[in-house]
């Protein structure tokens, strides 16, 4: 088995590809049908990524958060394998405890947050039972200019960025003063590239910038740098949105930090690549 490279499950979605593209030289992309590692080190982003299938699909968290997972586990359990396992913030629920930190209580709500809550859990009972090492990554919100199936129930910031670019009227809930901690998808590929190289095994790893930015403030900055004629309107979310989703949330990074990680990417920076790409193809 390679001890060089790290077997990536999950490598065609936004965060996985560009894993693969920054580290090329060191990764190897899991076929999506294939469940057995090629290298001692794994990193495991299969996942559903939003809370609403349960409308159309309410199994589809079930079977692609766990049943895969186990799948996966199965083939590692005779190997001397470090399982890297990507999970979420949505894990923490609710919170009045911010910034939360790895020791924080979990209470998701949601078949999605339910069911990555439930896989690290898994994951843990199944790695302790197996003799298997583990580390579990809870990332915050990820953005990036080549963010895939941008929609308000994903990547949600990009998207919201391109209406007001187009002079769309947008909705904001609770007048946008809802917070969130927004991570550059290059910084959280190297972070987790780090904790890979330097962390202890069998511990959880905030992966977030630790800066709390509300909805509102990034949006206001659009509109002013592109002269938008965009207004934003404030309501409510609507009751499925407040029975699954939480409405602030950052990260508290002391142990990513410890590592010796700062992130680089400056956000202002990022949200000006996005609005110019947004008017390349106005």
């Amino acid at each position: 088995m390679n001890d060089d490279k790290i077997s990536v499950f999950g490598g065609s979605g936004f965060i996985g590809s560009n894993f693969c593209q920054l580290y090329k030289h060191n990764t190897i992309k899991i076929p999506r049908n294939k469940r057995e590692p090629e290298s001692k080190q794994i990193l495991y982003l299969i996942s559903t990524i939003h809370n609403y299938n349960v409308f159309d699909n309410p199994y589809i968290d079930i079977d692609t958060n766990l049943r895969v997972l186990i799948e996966t586990l199965e083939k590692c359990k005779d190997k001397d394998v470090v399982f890297n396992f990507v999970s979420s913030w949505f894990v923490y629920g609710q919170t009045d405890n911010l910034p939360a930190c790895e020791q924080t209580s979990c209470n998701p709500k949601g078949f999605y947050s339910i069911t990555k809550r439930a896989a690290e859990q898994l994951l843990i009972s199944y790695c302790d039972t197996f003799d298997i090492k583990y580390r579990i990554f809870r990332l915050s919100n990820v953005y990036g200019v080549n963010a895939t199936k941008v929609s308000i129930k994903r990547n949600a910031l990009q998207y919201l960025c391109g209406e007001v670019v187009n002079n769309r009227d947008i909705n904001l809930y609770n007048n946008g003063s809802d917070i969130r901690d927004f991570m550059h998808v290059d910084d959280v590929c190297a972070a987790m590239k780090l904790c890979m190289e330097r962390s202890p095994v069998n511990e959880i790893y905030n992966i977030g910038s630790g800066i709390p930015r509300q909805f509102g403030e990034i949006m206001e900055y659009v509109r002013k740098k592109t002269e938008s004629k965009s207004q934003f309107i404030s309501v409510e979310p609507p009751d499925f949105h407040k029975k699954v989703q939480v409405k602030d949330m950052y990260l508290d990074t002391t142990k990513i930090r410890s590592l010796g990680f700062k992130p680089k990417k400056d956000i202002w920076r990022q949200i000006d690549k996005i609005i110019n790409i947004t008017k390349e193809k106005i």
